[in-house]
């Protein structure tokens, strides 16, 4: 079974910038539109971006601009670059596939202070 495991979140200052990766098993990755979702404390999950594997992107209005998704299928991997970060962005950041979702990893952690 495919496993996702999310990395890279953290504290972080409004205006900072961070990195998250999200690492996956299985050869499946390699055909699968991947997408980074998050979830804020008392909200629901939102999708914040998905890249398909060909490497197409697509981002929700509220980080455009400022997220960049990318992947690399050689190592099953996906990131989420993340500049300009502002407090709203504060949540738990997971990755998944687009459709036929996978089970969820634990995800990371990003907190953005004012």
């Amino acid at each position: 079974q495919v496993q996702l495991v999310e990395s890279g979140g953290g504290l972080v200052q409004a205006g900072g910038s961070l990195r998250l990766s999200c690492a996956a098993s299985g050869s499946i990755f390699k055909v699968k539109v991947m997408a980074w979702y998050r979830q804020a404390p008392g909200e629901q999950r939102e999708l914040v971006a998905h890249i398909t594997s060909g490497g197409n992107t697509n981002y929700a209005d509220a980080v455009k601009d400022r997220f960049t998704i990318s992947r690399d299928n050689a190592k099953n991997t996906m990131y989420l670059q993340m500049n300009s970060l502002l407090p709203e962005d504060t949540a738990v950041y997971y990755c998944n596939t687009f459709f036929d979702k996978l089970p969820w990893g634990q995800g990371t952690q990003v907190t953005v202070s004012s």
